[in-house]
């Protein structure tokens, strides 16, 4: 057994989600949000050499010396699979590990709202899962990719660094490929998919201008394209697909993407309270595209989306404040928990207790005299409250 599979038993015994290992500091995990050691004593050089050269195995260990960083997947059993992450640091080596499940939790196991089911019956267009990291994107993506699996005959090709959850193939064919090994890159990933019979492409990530002028360019072409980006919100997920082009080219990457946009699915994790049962529970913002929102993009107003959002509710459109007030309101996140994440977070001050009132104002809330953005959330976060 690997030296550093016993680390790595405590993390899945314990329902953690991450492992992290430094040179001069003891080995520490993070679940439910909050990081702690699992043992007292630092991890030394050798110690650290040893653990991390052993999985990764000669020649990704030599490449790691060379660059200073390395990616890729780990399986400790059939049961345990992680995402490695290896870095140098100014103490000395040091590795992050995030644990993926090897089942797939559904789209309903998640919490997911059912009309996120709607994009997996899509047949073409740019469809984009957001999100800080840690999130939880690539987790319901899995779950989407899943359930376009198992109910539709489809060519799905992944382009991800590295793979993460690994799918079997029932009624579609899924092609996975991890950059740097099957693919030089996620641009040469997506060219190639272009050619590869794919009715489906899952980018692992879009962070540059290459990756995200040839998803677009993909999704044009009729191709369903499910990318990711490290935004909280609908707004910002747009604001951020423009704002990477030039700006000569940016009226031009406003039409592709108003054209070719059918829907962002923001997310975010927020802790439980213990009499909701503790751990963390996915809030998400759902925008479903519509000849408004391309109205929107086109003309750059992205100001607008909060309202269109709102006012689509009946069409399962989901404002994150919204989906956070929810949760307040039924008492599965806590008044700091729901104040921390929210867009606006005036809105939630108020249910701060007095002694993180200052620590809400030095957050970035305005005084509670100041004038607050007009909108239906207020007016129902003002109803509910006097309920």
């Amino acid at each position: 057994m690997p030296y550093l599979d016993q680390f790595f038993a405590v993390l899945v015994e314990q329902g953690a989600s991450d492992l992290h290992i430094g040179e001069g500091q003891p080995p520490k995990m993070r679940k439910h949000g909050d990081v702690t050691p699992i043992r007292e004593e630092p991890v030394t050089h050798d110690e650290a050499a040893y653990m991390l050269s052993e999985i990764a195995g000669p020649q990704n260990w030599q490449l790691f010396e060379v660059r200073g960083d390395l990616d890729f997947a780990y399986e400790m059993d059939r049961h345990s699979r992680f995402r490695c992450n290896f870095l140098k640091q100014a103490n000395g080596y040091g590795a992050v590990f995030r644990l993926i499940p090897t089942k797939i939790a559904t789209l309903e196991q998640l919490g997911i709202p059912p009309v996120v089911k709607e994009f997996g019956h899509l047949r073409g267009g740019l469809v984009l899962v957001t999100g800080p990291t840690g999130s939880g994107k690539s987790t319901t993506l899995a779950a989407l990719i899943d359930y376009i699996n198992e109910n539709f005959s489809r060519h799905i090709v992944t382009i991800e660094e590295p793979i993460e959850f690994v799918h079997e193939n029932k009624r579609s064919i899924i092609t996975q490929r991890e950059v740097p090994i099957n693919a030089a890159s996620f641009p040469s990933g997506l060219k190639a998919a272009l050619r590869e019979d794919a009715d489906i492409v899952l980018v692992g990530e879009m962070r540059d201008l290459e990756t995200i002028s040839l998803a677009l360019t993909a999704a044009e072409t009729g191709l369903l394209v499910f990318g990711t980006l490290h935004t909280n919100n609908a707004r910002k997920t747009v604001d951020r697909m423009i704002d990477v082009f030039p700006a000569n080219k940016q009226a031009q990457a406003r039409t592709m993407l108003a054209n070719s946009l059918r829907g962002v699915l923001a997310q975010l994790l927020l802790k439980k309270t213990a009499e909701a049962g503790g751990g963390r529970i996915a809030v998400n913002e759902i925008l479903i595209a519509s000849a408004a929102v391309s109205a929107i993009i086109r003309e750059g107003a992205t100001q607008k989306l909060q309202d269109v959002i709102v006012a689509g509710k009946g069409q399962g459109m989901q404002f994150m404040d919204d989906a956070i007030w929810a949760l307040l309101q039924k008492g599965i996140v806590s008044p700091h928990e729901a104040f921390m994440k929210a867009i606006d977070k005036n809105l939630f001050k108020k249910f701060l207790p007095d002694s993180e009132q200052g620590f809400a104002n030095a957050s970035g809330a305005a005084p509670d005299d100041e004038k607050r953005a007009p909108g239906n959330f207020v007016k129902t976060a003002k109803r509910a409250h006097r309920r």
